[in-house]
């Protein structure tokens, strides 16, 4: 059975597709200076596929996708076998992931294919009657036809899927297959993750562990020592450096030792590093590393905090902090979903009355089939990566439990974007990191209006309440409102209790026309302690990223051309890699993981 004019068909649900679309974007699509992607913006955007993406019923991901753009061909292979393809760009405007869909001739089943172009900007890819034999790739060296599913062609999806590995390189290596594997999980994620799926009451198990055995179990301290060197404090800020944080001046000329610091510093007073001063990371341009403790801000931010954060108790005061910052000049910034995590269905924490429980989830969607989420980077991207650092929450904890956030939109799950592709909604409130289609970096607390520019962001994240928030009216920063609110502000799980723990933060920071991604590891903190350190960085906002342990806060850098030179922001996170023969396998980079993950390319070998 060939699809019909409505679309092809995958389970039960048809997905629709204009007829002769993709012809018309193509010839939007191409400049003579190359590929315009704002052309691909303006393309009518059909209002079945809006409403689509609206309605409360139960969907494909596909049917989420309320910018695809799709074309379908009757297609012949190598032994004169006939049947149809359809080809879904999933966002033209990003034009990076989509799907192939196959159907023969006399049968019913259809098989998808999801496809990833390396090369979105340059590259495009397009189904045309004229050739039944192949996919045809274009860019600005010519167009390239590639036969898939053809047994004689050199990239041979039936092949492909079974294979094993995250990502198949076909079509003389112009595209990427996409393939389902299992990702990586520690002894302690398979623990909670059976605890909350299969045993009664399972997470209240997992927070009584977590409070009674492993509370402060990464926390890390320094005395404060004094210089010899009465000079030592009027080292300078070094040449491309984010501003000088906030510390109280009586300790400009004082040290502290972070000996759990993985990362190596441009310095000359081994361990010892000024209080909350910037230091290159050796061999790594556009990198700086600090740390500091929250007792060490300086008094004018702690003032400035004193109604909107609650006091921090003595072991936050003096915990250590690590700080990591990049500069967004000379990096791209990407997100990658995990092999399972984050899901897409309820989070258990949402409260009953705002569950539907007729919908697999609250975006109508259960999983995200037919679509691929591999846990690595893609090996076109491999030797530009700089950074690696885990994404943030899972699903179950990517909820609220307590309103008033808990009321609305269903529970406010945290949404995420890879690629264009919406994989859940962004919630209005939220505090979310955006990468736009021209590699823009923003953060932002969500809100309807916002989506707007739905079609141009082409990765996003959502993590909880926002912790450092900014007024552009105002163009100040300040504590967000529910940072001192435990319920409330999703911190920790435990309205009753001040959870302290290990946890990860992002900010943005702009510095002389610079704009610095901040990442803070926190070694055991609340969201006031991370509060105090953001603002005396000078983060214009800041977001949670993720709790509890190493695995969760995960952070490793890559020297050039070397990802098996790793080294990890905390010397303890080196355990989540795996090695072979005395060669270190890096998380995230040489096998797929379960958990979603943000990284960082070098700018410079585009």
């Amino acid at each position: 059975m060939r699809p019909s004019r409505f679309g092809a068909r995958i389970g039960n649900k048809t997905i629709p597709f204009i007829s002769g679309m993709e012809a018309v974007l193509l010839c939007a699509m191409f400049c003579s200076t190359g590929f315009c992607r704002e052309s691909a913006q303006s393309a009518p955007l059909p209002q079945v596929q809006v409403d689509e993406y609206n309605a409360r019923v139960s969907k494909t991901v596909i049917e989420l996708q309320q910018f695809r753009r799709a074309s379908s061909v009757s297609i012949r292979d190598a032994t004169g076998r006939e049947g149809t393809a359809t080809l879904i760009n999933l966002n033209p405007g990003i034009n990076a992931w989509f799907l192939l869909l196959i159907q023969w001739n006399g049968t019913d089943l259809v098989k998808a294919f999801h496809l990833e172009n390396p090369k979105p900007a340059t590259q495009i890819l397009r189904l045309d009657q004229d050739y039944p034999e192949a996919l045809l790739i274009s860019s600005g060296k010519g167009t390239h036809p590639c036969g898939p599913w053809s047994n004689s062609s050199v990239g041979k999806l039936n092949e492909t899927s079974g294979s094993g590995m995250p990502y198949i390189s076909v079509c003389d290596d112009r595209l990427l297959v996409r393939n389902k594997t299992k990702g990586h999980k520690t002894t302690l994620e398979k623990t909670t993750d059976l605890l909350r799926n299969h045993v009664w009451q399972g997470e209240k198990i997992t927070t009584f562990v977590r409070e009674t055995f492993y509370k402060d179990a990464y926390l890390d301290t320094s005395e404060v020592i004094e210089a010899r060197n009465h000079s030592a404090g009027a080292r300078r800020r070094p040449p491309g450096a984010p501003t000088r944080p906030l510390m109280n001046s009586d300790y400009s000329n004082r040290f502290l030792v972070p000996d759990e610091l993985g990362i190596a510093p441009e310095t000359e007073t081994g361990k010892r590093l000024l209080v909350g001063r910037w230091y290159p990371a050796k061999d790594l341009a556009g990198v700086f590393v600090s740390v500091t403790r929250p007792n060490l801000v300086a008094p004018e931010v702690i003032e400035a905090q004193r109604k909107r954060v609650n006091p921090l108790d003595d072991v936050e005061s003096n915990a250590l902090v690590y700080i990591i910052a990049f500069d967004l000049d000379l990096f791209d910034l990407g997100f990658e979903m995990g092999t399972e995590h984050p899901r897409v269905d309820w989070s258990d924490r949402v409260p009953d009355q705002v569950r539907d429980n007729s919908l697999p989830g609250p975006d109508g969607i259960g999983t995200l089939d037919p679509l691929v989420m591999t846990g690595m980077v893609n090996p076109d991207c491999a030797h530009r990566t700089v950074a690696t650092f885990v994404g943030g929450f899972k699903r179950y904890h990517g909820a609220f439990r307590w309103p008033d956030l808990s009321l609305k939109n269903h529970g406010s799950h945290y949404g995420f974007i890879e690629h264009g592709v919406v994989l859940s909604k962004l919630q209005p409130s939220l505090s979310t990191v955006l990468i736009f289609d021209d590699g823009t970096v923003e953060f932002k607390t969500w809100s309807e209006s916002d989506n707007a520019d739905l079609s141009r962001i082409r990765h996003a994240r959502q993590n909880g309440a926002p912790i450092i928030e900014y007024d552009p009216a105002t163009e100040t920063s300040t504590v967000g409102e529910l940072v001192p609110r435990w319920g409330q502000g999703n911190w920790s799980g435990s309205v009753d209790q001040r959870l302290r723990t290990v946890r990860a933060g992002l900010g943005l920071h702009i510095s002389e026309d610079h704009r610095f991604l901040i990442y803070a590891y926190f070694s055991a903190a609340t969201p006031s302690a991370m509060a105090q350190v953001f603002q005396a960085y000078h983060c214009r906002y800041a977001m949670i990223l993720d709790i509890n342990a190493l695995e969760h806060t995960y952070l490793a850098v890559y020297k050039p051309q070397d990802v098996n030179a790793v080294q990890h922001l905390v010397k303890g996170m080196s355990v989540l890699d795996k090695t072979k023969e005395d060669r270190i396998i890096p998380r995230f980079l040489g096998y797929p993981d379960n958990r979603d993950f943000f990284y960082l390319l070098r700018k410079d070998e585009l």
